[in-house]
Order: structure tokens, then C-alpha cells, then sequence
């Protein structure tokens, strides 16, 4: 069985469409559709059920879909020690950032990776969809690593790195700012609110709450860094319930009376990712800045 085949089915898997799999693959459509046929046939079984516009996998396509990652990731932890022998660990790895957030100190890990481990090279790409958007990543395999901050989904291995509790920011004019104590969520329910993008973790785990306790909002803006709500706030356009993970210059804060679980932001490996040597130097460097 050739690899290649294991490749042009994962990849499929992973793009649920064989025109968007062959450009990701630089094949053409014609080679990765024939590539899978004679897969099937070799296997004994479907792998996909077709349509005009998609496919997707059939439940021998679900149990194999593991196996085949599994196969390739072997192979390609065997080529990698192979070319390694002489000139130590090498190869790309993509990790996937926060916008505008740092939660841990990036440049400075990687400018030390750099020293220890010159021939890893890294690609850093700030995500625009939030932790969701992260995991579809690393689930396609576009993706080696990334900071979320949500709990990890199909096979990506996660290791939290920090946890933040969710405070409430008010304008300075707002009348609940006089006070000290803990607001609850309920409370600010009649006001205009501000918040980061669906999609983004925060986000998620802070609907997921309001949805718990019946309390419905009304979001007035929604922004693409977490940074920037506090601004907003400031400016008198609403308040926000965000991590306590950034500034709040010219905003009132107070503790959030519900008991939230706090903002806790992973790094996490994708599934494809997890046996290969040069992403395991890098999570090991990352891990040891903490």
C-alpha cells in the first residue's frame, strides 16, 4: 500500500472535498479521485460517500481514518530521524496565535528555540475566528500548534498554561461602578454589552453561562481582540464581562458575582502533530518558559 493513497484519504477526510484535498495536495482532482478508488479496492471497502459538492466518510472510513494518521505519522517520524541522524532535529511548525493578546512571552521562546534548535523553523499565523477556528486548523492539519482557550476537540492534545477569572468592566459613569463589591451577571443584563467575535473562547464560555442562568443580553459590537473591549467600554458604549488578562485603563472593575470557571488558555497539538520530533521541541520550549 502506498502512502501517497493514506495521504490523498486523510486529506480528503480532513477537506470533505476532493477539488479542495487535490489543491492542498498539488495533485490534480483526477489523480486523488483514482488514488482513492484504488485504495477502496485494495481495502475491500467505501471510505466515502460522494455527492456533487462534498463528501463524507462512511463509517469504515471513520474507523480507518486513525490508522492512516497513525501510519503516516509513523512514516513520518521515521524520514525525520532518518535526516536528522547527522544534522539534529529539523522541520516546519505552524502554530496558530491570539490577536493582539500575549498571554505568554512568544518572541522571546522562539528567539531561544532559534539558538537551541536552528534548523526548526516557525510559522506563526494570529487567528481571525477565535479558538474554534484554531481547532478546524489543527484538525486539517493546517495547523501544528496553537493557543486556545476552549477544550480540545477530535484528537488534539491539550496542556493548560494559565487561567484567568472574569471580571466585570464598567464606564466610569456606569451607576453600578460606585460600588466594590461582586455584580452578578443578571444585573448587567438590560445594559449594552461589547465582546470579542463568536467563536473566540471567551465568547463561548461566557454565552454558554448567560444561556445557563436565563439571562439574555443585547451585544453592541463585537471586536476582534480582546485588548480592544476594555477601549469600548471606556468610550461609554456598553460593558463587557472579559478575562482579567488585559488592560482596563479609564473602565470601573469589579468581580463577577456567578461563580464562572475561569478563562483558561491550553497549548494545544494537533492530531496530526503529536508524534512528530521538531513540534515536540517546541512544546517542550514552551512549556519550560512557565
Amino acid at each position: 500500500m502506498e502512502t501517497r493513497l493514506l495521504e490523498y484519504f486523510v486529506t480528503v477526510a480532513v477537506e470533505r472535498n476532493v477539488t479542495a484535498a487535490a489543491a492542498r495536495l498539488f495533485a490534480a482532482q483526477s489523480t486523488v479521485s483514482a488514488g482513492l478508488a484504488s485504495l477502496e479496492r485494495d481495502l475491500g471497502v467505501r471510505l466515502f460517500e460522494r455527492s456533487t459538492k462534498s463528501v463524507r466518510l462512511t463509517p469504515a472510513g471513520e474507523a480507518l481514518l486513525p490508522l492512516a494518521r497513525t501510519l503516516l505519522a509513523d512514516v513520518d517520524a521515521l524520514r525525520g530521524a532518518a535526516s536528522e541522524s547527522g544534522t539534529g532535529v529539523r522541520g516546519l511548525v505552524r502554530i496558530g496565535t491570539f490577536a493582539g493578546l500575549r498571554v505568554i512571552d512568544l518572541p522571546e521562546i522562539l528567539g531561544r528555540l532559534r539558538r537551541s534548535h536552528p534548523l526548526v523553523d516557525v510559522r506563526v499565523t494570529v487567528s481571525a475566528t477565535g479558538s474554534r477556528g484554531l481547532f478546524v486548523d489543527l484538525d486539517r492539519d493546517r495547523l501544528d500548534l496553537a493557543l486556545t482557550a476552549l477544550p480540545p476537540a477530535s484528537g488534539a492534545v491539550s496542556r493548560p498554561l494559565a487561567s484567568y477569572p472574569y471580571v466585570a468592566v464598567l464606564p466610569e459613569t456606569h451607576p453600578l461602578a460606585r460600588g466594590d463589591g461582586p455584580i452578578s451577571l443578571a444585573e448587567l443584563a438590560d445594559d449594552d454589552w461589547i465582546d470579542v467575535l463568536p467563536g473566540y473562547g471567551n465568547r463561548v464560555q461566557l454565552d454558554g453561562e448567560l444561556e445557563r442562568r436565563g439571562v439574555t443580553r443585547h451585544v453592541v459590537a463585537e471586536v476582534g481582540e480582546l485588548a480592544a473591549v476594555p477601549e469600548y467600554v471606556a468610550a461609554g458604549l456598553g460593558v463587557a464581562v472579559i478575562p482579567d488578562v488585559v488592560p482596563k485603563a479609564g473602565c470601573r472593575v469589579r468581580p463577577v458575582a456567578d461563580d464562572l470557571p475561569p478563562w483558561t488558555v491550553s497549548l494545544t497539538v494537533g492530531p496530526s502533530a503529536v508524534s512528530r520530533r521538531h513540534v515536540r521541541a517546541v512544546v517542550e520550549a514552551i512549556h519550560a518558559s512557565g
